[in-house]
């Protein structure tokens, strides 16, 4: 299998060595967050309007892939609602007790913002759905034919949920959420954008062409704009003059092995895989992940929603497909009996 240290600079997942430099990166308000035009808009109103009437905002799902914005959102929410923001993940929500302890210690008008929503516990879940609906806790005191229910107020405040697999949420949970917003990957504009801001922050100089060979290597992700520009600006520093200008960010990004489409070793594995061992696919995705020896989920949350974005990969009821537009950026032959594999069948 890859090794992780491998995989960290193009992956949109988050590297928790990464805090630091992203907590100063990471926009405060909502004039301030590039992209996102639409739910910028709407935010602003739900965000106005409840200021207005005093009330806290209504509880938001954010979904989308990994580094487009959901934790950045939730700090901008808390910021202009005026309230503290208490963040935790689904996987260390274990208990019930573990929410108890984080809803107690809320204060009215906090931000409540879980990671990765769609791996919590389900007696979690259904314990929170009270607590959403009506701001009480029900917790069971006592065990058997003595065991009763109490409940305990909770002040009001905002959940914030994110998640990057938002099919496998329950319907009841999804039902709660006042708010459901999807964040779309970046168009090349805005992404070069954030590299200026960034750039800007971190003084780091940069000129025009360097701004948009980062954009357009960036895989349409914040995250990954802002990992690319640290790195290019390392061999700026070391085999230039510090000034990142394009001929300096594309023999960078050639040496990271990130190519002019955004895709680096693991993405093209798998196009490879599915051109040379599956025939152009069909093939599932099990067998994909065990022929690039990577985990599944980690390809279907991480790589396979760019390459389909991004038109190299296509989904269909029997499998994965590549395009002729992957057999074109590898260099390979298009067989056109590999685009006639059913579809359906």
């Amino acid at each position: 299998m890859q090794e992780k240290n491998e995989e960290r600079l193009i992956t949109p997942l988050k590297n928790p060595e990464e805090n630091r430099v992203e907590n100063t990166l990471r926009p405060k308000t909502l004039s301030e967050f590039i992209g996102q035009e639409k739910l910028k808009s709407n935010l602003r109103v739900f965000i106005d309007a409840s200021k207005k009437r005093k009330e806290p905002l209504d509880h938001c799902l954010f979904y989308a892939p990994p580094g487009l914005g959901k934790t950045t959102l939730a700090h901008i929410i808390a910021r202009e609602m005026g309230g503290n923001l208490r963040m935790t993940s689904g996987p260390v929500l274990e208990r019930v007790g573990d929410l108890a302890a984080i809803l107690t210690n809320l204060s009215e008008g906090d931000i409540f913002f879980i990671d990765e929503i769609h791996r919590m516990n389900h007696l979690v879940e259904e314990a929170l759905y009270p607590v959403m609906e009506d701001f009480e806790l029900d917790i069971i005191i006592g065990q058997g034919p003595s065991a009763r229910t109490i409940k305990l107020p909770v002040p009001k405040f905002t959940l914030v949920g994110a998640t990057t697999r938002a099919g496998l949420l329950s319907s009841p949970l999804r039902d709660r959420f006042g708010i459901v917003s999807h964040l779309d990957f970046y168009d090349i504009e805005e992404l070069k954008k954030i590299v200026r801001r960034s750039s800007s922050i971190m003084q780091i100089q940069i000129d025009e062409g360097g701004t948009e060979e980062i954009a357009l290597r960036s895989r349409g992700t914040p995250r990954i704009v802002n990992r690319l520009l640290r790195r290019v600006r390392d061999f700026a520093e070391v085999e230039g003059d510090g000034k990142i200008t394009r001929a300096i960010a594309k023999k960078s990004l050639e040496a990271l092995e990130v190519d002019e489409a955004g895709l680096e070793k693991m993405d093209r594995m798998i196009l490879k895989a599915i051109i040379e061992k599956f025939s152009g696919g069909p093939v599932g995705i099990e067998t994909i992940a065990v022929a690039v020896s990577e985990e599944v989920d980690t390809i279907t949350d991480v790589y396979e929603p760019y390459l389909i974005k991004s038109g190299f990969v296509s989904r269909t009821p029997r499998g994965r497909m590549a395009t002729k537009n992957a057999y074109t950026h590898l260099g390979i032959q298009y067989k056109e009996q590999a685009s006639q594999s059913e579809f359906f069948k």
